[in-house]
C-alpha cells in the first residue's frame, strides 16, 4: 500500500507542494508520464519522500472522468520493467476515490541510487514541472548517497584507477549505449565526469567500482578471480562420468555472455522425427533461448564477492547452471521467477541491458518457462541453498 492517506493526496493534490506532485488528464502521453517518474525518483529537492503522479485529474483539480480500469493500470505499472529506466525506480500504482470520481495514483518512491536515467537522459523536478538535468544537476545526484550504503558492485575498489578501464570499449560502446545521443553530443565533462554520472567511478573517488572492472577492466579477473564461466560437456548423466570437453569464459562480460551463447549453440542437438518417408518435425533438445535467459540470468544476480565462478555443467540428459550466491533481497523461493525482482548487482543489471543482454527486467525466468514448454521440456527445476542457486533443465523427450 501507498504511504499517503486520501487526506495527504487531497493536500498535495490542491497544489501546495508543486514539486511533488503532477497532474495529468488521462495516460494517453506515456512518455511525459515516464519522464515524471524519472524526475520524482531522483528527488533533486532531496523532500526524502514519495512524490505522486494524479491521472485522470486536470491542472485546476478536477476529476476528468476517465474510465480507470485495470488495463490502465497494468499499463503505467510496466514501465518499471521495460528497460527503458536505469536503474529502475520504485513506485507502485493505486486506484483511488478522490474529487467525486476515479483516479489513478502512482507513488514514486526516491531511488537509492540516483542518477535515474528515462531513455538515456536524466530528468528532475524543481517546481511544478520536469526538466532535463543539467551537468550540475546529475553531479548532485551522484554525490547525494554514501559509498558506504552502496552494493557491492557500485563500491569503489581503492586499488584500482580509471588507466585500469578499456577506455575504447568505454567510448565506442557504452556511453553511445547509456546516454541519449544529443545529451551526449552536449557534453563537454571530462571522460572521469562522464563516467561518475554513469556510477562506473566512485563518490568522491577517482577509482573505478567493482561493477565497472567486471565490464569494462582490461581484464577483470585481476579484480574479481570469481568472475568466469566454467563450461563442462560431461559425457553421461553422472559427474563422475568422462568429461567430454570443457571451456573456461573469461573477459569483460559482454565477452563472456558472447562465448555463453555460442557455446550453448554449439552443444545443443537438434532431432529429427521421421514417420515412413515423411519427416514430421525438427526439434532441439533445449531452446537456445531458454538456456541464454538462465545464463544471463545468473550472470545478472550471482554474488561477485566469491571466487566461485559460475558452472554450466552439460550432462546426457540436463543442463545444470549453478550460480553463486543464494537468493537476495525480496526474492523467495516461493516467489522466485515469478516476476519478484531485487538487484544484488544494480549496475550490472543496468551495464547489461544497455549492451543488449536484458531486455525487461523481472522476466528471464518466465521467458524461459515459456520456451522451454513450447519445446516440449519439462519446466525448470530450481534448488536453493545460502551459497548457491542452481537451475536444472531437462533435455526435450
Amino acid at each position: 500500500m501507498s504511504p499517503y492517506s486520501d487526506e495527504r493526496i487531497a493536500q498535495l493534490g490542491a497544489g501546495l507542494e508543486p514539486d511533488l506532485v503532477e497532474r495529468k488528464l488521462s495516460a494517453a502521453d506515456t512518455k511525459a508520464i515516464r519522464r515524471n517518474i524519472c524526475a520524482f525518483a531522483n528527488d533533486l529537492p532531496g523532500h526524502g519522500e514519495p512524490g505522486i503522479l494524479l491521472i485522470g485529474v486536470g491542472d485546476d483539480g478536477r476529476v476528468s472522468g476517465a474510465s480507470i480500469d485495470d488495463d490502465l493500470l497494468d499499463r503505467v505499472s510496466a514501465a518499471r520493467d521495460d528497460g527503458d529506466f536505469m536503474p529502475t525506480p520504485s513506485f507502485v500504482v493505486e486506484k483511488r476515490r478522490w474529487g467525486g470520481g476515479e483516479i489513478a495514483v502512482v507513488f514514486v518512491e526516491p531511488a537509492p541510487y540516483p542518477p535515474v536515467r528515462y531513455r538515456g537522459r536524466v530528468w528532475v523536478r524543481v517546481g511544478p514541472a520536469a526538466r532535463p538535468a543539467t551537468p550540475d544537476d546529475e553531479a548532485r545526484l551522484t554525490e547525494r548517497c554514501r559509498a558506504g550504503d552502496w552494493p557491492f558492485d557500485l563500491r569503489p575498489c581503492e586499488s584500482a584507477s580509471l588507466s585500469d578501464l578499456d577506455e575504447g570499449v568505454l567510448r565506442r560502446r557504452y556511453l553511445p549505449a547509456a546516454v541519449a545521443a544529443e545529451v551526449l553530443e552536449e557534453d563537454r565533462r571530462p571522460f572521469e565526469k562522464q563516467l561518475r554520472t554513469l556510477r562506473l567511478l566512485g563518490v568522491g573517488s577517482s577509482s573505478p567500482v567493482w561493477g565497472a572492472l567486471l565490464a569494462f577492466a582490461r581484464d577483470p579477473l585481476e579484480w574479481l578471480p570469481g568472475a568466469y564461466v566454467q563450461f563442462v560437456r560431461v559425457a553421461g548423466r553422472d559427474i563422475a562420468d568422462p568429461v567430454q570437453y570443457e571451456k573456461t569464459l573469461t573477459g569483460q562480460v559482454a565477452d563472456v555472455l558472447r562465448g555463453l551463447e555460442e557455446s550453448l549453440g554449439l552443444a545443443i542437438r537438434t532431432r529429427t522425427r521421421i514417420t515412413g518417408v515423411e519427416r514430421e518435425s525438427r526439434r532441439p533438445d533445449y531452446p537456445i533461448g531458454a538456456l541464454g535467459q538462465l545464463v544471463r540470468n545468473a550472470v545478472m544476480h550471482r554474488s561477485y564477492e566469491t571466487h566461485a565462478p559460475i558452472r554450466v555443467y552439460w550432462y546426457d540428459d540436463r543442463v545444470e547452471i549453478a550460480s553463486p550466491g543464494g537468493l537476495f533481497g525480496r526474492v523467495s523461493e516461493e516467489g522466485f521467477g515469478e516476476g519478484v525482482t531485487d538487484y544484488r548487482n544494480p549496475l550490472v543489471a543496468e551495464i547489461m541491458s544497455h549492451l543488449g543482454f536484458a531486455q525487461r527486467f523481472g522476466f528471464g525466468i518466465p521467458l524461459a518457462k515459456k520456451a522451454l514448454e513450447a519445446n516440449g521440456n519439462p519446466p525448470p527445476e530450481f534448488r536453493f541453498s545460502d551459497k548457491q542457486v542452481t537451475a536444472v533443465v531437462k533435455a526435450a523427450p
